[in-house]
């Protein structure tokens, strides 16, 4: 546990402020799946911590952690509202924004470890702001619920209820399995090669039978449905009308990865174009989703 002394220097604050803001932004982000706004809340949380460093009747800070989780979790939770209007006027589905880490970033890489996986994401925007609250706060950072309960204002009994619902939601949408990380990068790299090479024959081999396409383009990206679709002939049909419309000299794909996944990084020259996830199924070796995220506000922090 750490504390603030009262009247602490502006450099202090800001150095404790900055010693938990990966912290910060992880939690904001589970919450948001939107970089941008988790820019905006992260700005926000700062004014209120140097805010409260300002006041001269201001007792020290026993636990800074727990009270920036808080700003950064009331932040996140105001944001909500906002971002639910948004997506109703939200042209195709949905998608989280990619949090793309570059490969040379290893200090980025390790301190944003802990974010969620693009499927994940997905399933946590079906839960209500508090589940999904909790649920990050406890299955992602570890928080207790009597902890999570002082932070989110709520006894340890309704927030040991929402931690239940949420896990129970959750693994029914999104049953528990991990893929290990070298098979997941092997197969984004053959999908994204049959897929935009045209070769119909090993992009059918790559691919579920169940499985499902979602293409988020907003309304300003390449989409190659405003719906998700689902089935492996529809899915491969669909993505060799892409590889026969694309230009002589084709495109540049790179590998990084996406929080917690490997992704493919489309560019046309030096502009991003679109970044595809792939969820696998258990066992890893055939493709159960397909996530392509083309809305270039969402790309516009990728370089």
């Amino acid at each position: 546990m750490t504390s603030t002394p009262p009247h602490a220097t502006g450099d202090a604050v800001t150095e404790q402020f900055l010693g938990y803001r990966e912290l910060l932004f992880s939690v904001i982000y589970n919450m948001l799946g939107s970089v941008a706004d988790t820019e905006d809340a992260l700005q926000e949380v700062w004014l209120a911590w140097s805010a409260r460093h300002r006041k001269p009747d201001a007792g020290p800070v026993e636990n800074a952690r727990a009270y920036l989780v808080r700003i950064a979790v009331n932040q996140a939770l105001a944001r909500r509202a906002d971002m639910s209007r948004r997506k109703e006027t939200y042209v195709g589905p949905w998608l989280p924004e990619p949090l793309v880490t570059a490969e040379n970033d290893v200090t980025g890489a390790a301190e944003r470890a802990e974010s969620l996986s693009m499927a994940v994401l997905v399933v946590l925007e079906t839960l209500s702001p508090l589940e999904r609250a909790v649920f990050v706060l406890h299955e992602v950072f570890g928080f207790g619920h009597p902890e999570i309960a002082d932070i989110l204002g709520r006894s340890p009994a309704a927030v040991r209820q929402l931690a239940a619902r949420a896990r129970r939601h959750v693994h029914a949408r999104r049953p528990r399995h991990r893929t290990e990380p070298d098979i997941h990068a092997q197969v984004t790299e053959r999908f994204a090669a049959a897929a935009l090479g045209g070769d119909l024959q090993a992009l059918l081999e790559v691919l579920a039978p169940d499985v499902t396409l979602w293409t988020d383009g907003g309304g300003k990206g390449p989409a190659t449905s405003l719906r998700p679709v689902h089935g492996r002939d529809q899915v491969a049909a669909l993505f060799m009308s892409v590889a026969a419309t694309l230009p002589a000299d084709g495109l540049d794909i790179r590998y990084q990865r996406m929080a917690g996944d490997p992704c493919a990084l489309v560019f046309s020259g030096d502009s991003p174009l679109a970044v595809v996830i792939v969820d696998l199924t258990p066992g890893g070796h055939r493709i159960a989703g397909i996530y392509s995220v083309t809305n270039p506000d969402k790309l516009s922090g990728i370089r």
